[in-house]
């Protein structure tokens, strides 16, 4: 099904009335429901708002498949049924190739001395337009976003002029992939028919509203781009960033905070030769320096709230402190009941116009491991 002749929001669901979502469910003998799952609550607690530790007690020893906590024995059977068996020698040829260094002859731009770097934007121009002006007044020499201009929010042709506005330099996420391409989904990587449920909702949306020479921009984008600092400590030595959307390895690949090993982004790290990699995707924002010296740094992203209760949205600054990296995830405040009032004029689903004015997700919450999902509310 072509882009032209995909059907309009407006015939996929009606926002005035609850979506029915499609169902994959473990077999039923192995389902824990989540109820079940805090039945230990001790008498008198029930009324009582748990501590993020406690519920990650009551999460232990399960997964999360669906809308349902199974064994977690259950799901790595499950698993390991869908995975590749290798010999020893595949195997070993398997692990170098993984491990091998990549040149991928992207040519560092700068140096410069402080830059501000987000991601998704996901339609909500009137956020990119006050990180114009809060980029400036910090006085960043450049400004970079690492994609998914498109998603969730409205009026996607309102974000060009801005980020031209705002001389931002960009690269492609999966949302650029797909909409350039004519892809008939957003290729974001979830894997729960509730999460593509509505992914496909604010893709078909934005597919439908975004200008063929947009599309044809994102296009046009790299997919990837080195970044250099001055270091003032040691003038011969600047520090080097690789901005990808997703990772490395991945233009949708999730890389959560609590799901994402060190050993694993070492090896990340060793390939690409970078001092630092900066991501976005999961639209959350983390960091983490790592024994080596080196950064992951997730950036967040300017679309939607982080998924802690507070309407703002975040992007990240980033500069050269006493001869190290530095990265500061920055708070961004917009109007948020003008992006509200829009979004319903658009006849987007409540779901996502409740998010942007609670600051909770409701919807694509099935991908979250189990940590970051028993911080949400939902």
């Amino acid at each position: 099904m072509g882009l032209a002749a995909a059907p309009s929001v407006s015939q996929r669901f009606n926002p005035t009335t609850h979506h029915s979502m499609p169902t994959d469910h473990p077999p039923r003998s192995a389902e824990l429901s989540a109820e079940a799952a805090k039945s230990t609550l001790k008498e008198g607690d029930a009324s009582r708002e748990l501590s993020e530790k406690e519920r990650l007690v009551r999460h232990r020893g399960l997964a999360t498949w669906g809308e349902r906590l199974v064994p977690l024995d259950r799901f790595r059977d499950a698993a390991a049924q869908r995975g590749t068996e290798l010999d020893a020698t595949q195997r070993a040829a398997a692990e170098q190739a993984f491990v091998a260094t990549q040149d991928d002859g992207v040519v560092a731009e700068g140096p410069f001395e402080r830059i501000v770097v987000f991601g998704g934007i996901y339609n909500n121009h009137i956020a990119l337009d006050a990180l114009i002006d809060d980029a400036n007044a910090w006085g960043a020499d450049a400004v970079y976003c690492l994609g998914d201009f498109g998603g969730f929010g409205p009026s996607p042709d309102k974000v060009w002029p801005l980020l031209e506005r705002g001389g931002i330099r960009s690269i492609q996420g999966n949302y650029e992939q797909s909409l350039s391409s004519g892809a008939e989904d957003c290729n974001c990587g979830y894997a729960d028919p509730r999460d593509n449920h509505f992914a496909e909702l604010s893709y078909l949306y934005t597919a439908q509203n975004s200008s063929d020479a947009f599309k044809q921009a994102m296009g046009e984008l790299p997919l990837r781009r080195r970044v250099k600092l001055s270091n003032p400590s040691n003038s011969n030595s600047p520090f080097e960033l690789l901005l990808i959307h997703g990772s490395p390895r991945r233009i949708n690949e999730f890389l959560f905070e609590s799901a994402t090993p060190d050993p694993y982004l070492e090896v990340l790290l060793d390939q690409e030769r970078a001092d630092a990699i900066l991501c976005t995707h999961t639209g959350l924002q983390w960091q983490r320096q790592l024994a080596s010296g080196r950064s992951l740094i997730n950036v967040g992203v300017i679309g939607r709230p982080a998924n802690d209760g507070a309407r703002n949205v975040w992007s990240t600054r980033i500069e050269v402190r006493e001869g190290a990296l530095h990265a500061e995830h920055v708070p961004l405040h917009y109007d948020s009941e003008a992006l509200a009032a829009e979004m319903r004029r658009e006849q987007l689903p409540d779901e996502f116009v409740d998010t942007i004015l609670s600051g909770w997700w409701t919807t694509c919450l099935e991908i979250l491991p189990a940590k970051e999902r028993a911080a949400s509310r939902f």
